[in-house]
């Protein structure tokens, strides 16, 4: 080997080494605190594809997405924070249901945004439920009248912290202030985030400068720019104030994961928030193994219901039958992940 491919090996084994120490994680202090667990939707039945929708698992409980009882229920299976899925009815009021169309889940045809707070009131939230196809549907009659206005929820919970879901509409964010402002609920004090476009966020934004605002293009702008900045010992632009996303299979990519990663984004004023593998929601127990220990940031939770009593034993609600029939559940959707 010549001297210059020498001087080039050493020049870069040296440069590799000094990223290296730079992005350490061990190296940053531990932010204090403890992770903290984002319900999505509260508790509900879980998603199980390939039927009409919503085709779910066979279900193991009474809850619904985005009712005052699986909010509720989220909050006592450990969550620390709850998302809501925002819709505007025709006559400008809030309402909370997945999906914007009526005829999946519900007894209604067309949008929400095309009936009445009246008309969504008297709907059947469960009515198209089904865990085998549509040939049985085990929520269908029991749960009209479940679909909640949003001040309902915000009277049942006046200090969970909240991260509202905008939807695509003009109306939302302002009527969203609106309403906040009428039950004096103040998003920093409380600790409620808002997620949507720019658009949408811009009327809280206006209202609560220094809110969470989890604008969805800008947050996967940041991540990305993260996966390759931050190995430079950088800190992107972009991610100022701004939410860094970071899916657990991907974790690895992300320069000084945790410590570094969470000192660097508070520098910036930005939230770090950690997902399942390719960004959905832990659905599985085992799947909190990959928090680290001195991860205090939030982490999205498809399944409460399964996975807070893993993190948090004390919180654990469920009946001895309860845990047999999760067992099952547990180990078909393991098989159907395969």
């Amino acid at each position: 080997m010549s001297r210059a491919l020498r001087v080039a090996a050493f020049l870069g084994a040296l440069a590799i080494l000094a990223l290296t120490f730079i992005n350490a994680s061990w190296l940053a202090d531990a932010p204090p605190g403890r992770v903290r667990l984002v319900a999505i939707g509260g508790v509900h039945p879980v998603a199980a594809g390939g039927g009409p929708c919503p085709a779910i698992e066979p279900p193991l409980h009474d809850y619904l997405a985005d009712t005052k009882s699986g909010m509720v229920a989220a909050g006592r299976m450990g969550a620390q924070m709850v998302t809501l899925d925002l819709q505007v009815t025709r006559d400008g009021h809030l309402v909370l249901l997945p999906g914007a169309d009526l005829s999946c889940r519900t007894d209604g045809q067309g949008t929400v945004g095309e009936h009445t707070l009246a008309e969504i009131a008297a709907l059947d939230a469960g009515h198209g439920y089904s865990a085998d196809g549509g040939k049985t549907f085990p929520f269908r009659g029991r749960a009209v009248g479940a679909i909640p206005r949003l001040e309902e929820v915000l009277a049942l919970l006046p200090d969970k912290p909240m991260l509202f879901d905008l939807p695509a509409d003009p109306r939302a964010g302002a009527q969203l202030v609106e309403t906040l402002r009428a039950v004096r609920r103040d998003p920093l004090t409380v600790g409620d985030g808002f997620r949507g476009l720019a658009a949408d966020l811009a009327p809280i934004r206006k209202a609560w400068p220094e809110a969470w605002l989890w604008d969805r293009t800008r947050a996967a702008q940041c991540s990305a720019a993260y996966r390759w900045q931050g190995w430079l010992g950088l800190t992107p632009a972009i991610c100022k104030g701004q939410t860094l996303v970071v899916p657990s299979d991907k974790a690895w990519s992300f320069a000084g994961w945790p410590d570094r990663v969470q000192a660097r984004m508070a520098n910036v004023g930005a939230k770090v928030v950690m997902t399942g593998p390719g960004g959905a929601g832990l659905q599985l127990p085992e799947q909190i193994g990959a928090i680290p220990v001195s991860y205090t940031g939030y982490v999205m939770v498809e399944d409460i219901w399964a996975v807070g009593p893993a993190l948090r034993p004390d919180f654990n609600r469920r009946t001895p039958l309860e845990e047999q029939e999760l067992a099952k559940a547990l180990e078909a959707r393991r098989k159907r992940a395969e």
